[in-house]
């Protein structure tokens, strides 16, 4: 068997998980609980704050030192709301789809590590709930489900913009989802193994956020439209859809939607983290100059800081960048991300086969990477033929109802007499 997929079928590095207490296993789960609730709070005051100030305002700054309890004051008023249920809706789908929204959330922060083995109350265990072989794939399996929630919660209202949003959304989500995928592949090849415990540990000397930089990029791009942010949050777009998915949702069950919102960047961060940045590993490699950076819960910091920087690229790119339009955005994710995934998990493929088995003259390395770059750049700049536009006269009479629908006439129209003319 090759040695790229021995780690698969073995059970090293996992035998520190499945042995603690049901006390410490109750303990962990309160824990993580608590830090993505409050990390949702800080989310939100914090995406306020970070935009204001680009945009030269103040933002919440009166309840709690600096307005930091601004968000637990607005998820109590939101909770004291009136909950109303449309009279078309259907009303068992309706009270279940927040719920298949914000439970899967949680769920996939059970295989996240947070930091080595620590002294958690007297018991030596792994900052981590739990781990498998498969822990990545298990992240991307529980997320999905959180597309059922969103899809039947736009169905089951009883509206159309419900209906679109949650459509758009289904749609959205499954695309970015196979970019996203193909730029992990490239992680699970080296690395060896698809525990998230194994991937960490694999990236103590060097992140393959440096050595796979184009899956890096990949993936970052494929987060944000996975978790419909700005800008691509076309499934929510107000001048389209009033409010998309959750248009017809109010009191806790709207805040069930938004708390998942919030917990799903929190999960595409840390799966970042994890995969690329090295985990709960120290930064720019202060380890080296500092022992203990690597030891006890200091790497937990280390950790919650990575996702922090990822949280901030959201928040950055909601103030600084439009909307798009929702058929450039879908072009972009299946002509441009996806074939470019592909490419290049071909070329780790081949390269780290060839590694191997003994390695290979860089000469052709360089050809390859040549290839690959002509490809890239024919797919990013490489524009398709737009459809060519009849010249018309403009001095032809304009008829308001020619093709059907009323129409304003243009300011160089001639109008026509009689009852299809301008008015």
């Amino acid at each position: 068997m090759s040695p790229l997929f021995a780690a698969l079928d073995t059970a090293k590095g996992l035998e520190s998980f499945g042995h603690d207490p049901v006390w410490v296993v109750i303990l962990k789960s309160v824990f993580i609980f608590l830090i993505l609730v409050l990390l949702t709070l800080f989310n939100i005051w914090w995406e306020r704050r970070v935009v204001a100030r680009m945009q030269h305002r103040i933002g919440p700054n009166v309840n709690g030192p600096f307005g930091l309890l601004q968000s637990l004051a607005d998820g109590v008023k939101l909770a004291l709301k009136e909950d109303i249920i449309p009279k078309a809706a259907d009303k068992v789908v309706f009270l279940l789809a927040p719920v298949l929204a914000a439970i899967p959330a949680f769920l996939t922060f059970s295989v996240i590590p947070f930091g080595p083995e620590v002294s958690f109350f007297g018991h030596r265990t792994p900052l981590q709930l739990t781990d498998m072989p498969v822990a990545v794939l298990f992240v991307m399996a529980i997320a999905s489900i959180g597309i059922y929630g969103i899809v039947l919660g736009g169905w089951s209202s009883g509206s159309t913009y419900s209906l679109l949003g949650g459509l758009r959304s289904s749609a959205q989500m499954i695309s970015y989802e196979v970019s996203m995928g193909l730029a992990l592949v490239a992680v699970f090849l080296y690395a060896g193994s698809m525990s998230t415990s194994q991937i960490v540990d694999a990236q103590d000397k060097v992140w393959y956020g440096l050595t796979l930089a184009p899956s890096f990029v990949i993936y970052v791009i494929s987060m944000i439209g996975e978790t419909n942010r700005a800008p691509f949050d076309l499934p929510e777009a107000e001048g389209e859809l009033v409010g998309g998915f959750h248009t017809e949702y109010s009191s806790l069950k709207f805040a069930l939607f938004f708390l998942a919102e919030y917990i799903n960047m929190a999960t595409v961060s840390a799966l970042a983290t994890t995969l690329f940045l090295g985990g709960w590993h120290a930064p720019f490699w202060i380890d080296n100059v500092w022992e203990g950076a690597n030891s006890g819960y200091w790497p937990f910091l280390w950790f919650m800081g990575k996702v922090l920087f990822f949280i901030f690229i959201f928040i950055w790119l909601r103030g600084t960048l439009p909307r798009l339009r929702y058929d450039q955005f879908m072009a972009f994710g299946w002509k441009v991300l996806i074939p470019i995934s592909l490419l290049w998990t071909v070329a780790v493929a081949a390269i780290r086969t060839v590694n191997l088995n003994g390695g290979f003259d860089r000469t052709w390395l360089y050809v390859a990477c040549g290839v690959l770059l002509a490809l890239t750049i024919v797919l990013l700049f490489v524009k398709e033929k737009e459809p060519e536009v009849e010249e018309t006269d403009v001095d032809a009479p304009f008829d308001a109802f020619a093709g059907g629908y009323p129409v304003p006439p243009m300011p160089t129209a001639v109008p026509t007499t009689g009852p299809g003319g301008t008015r």
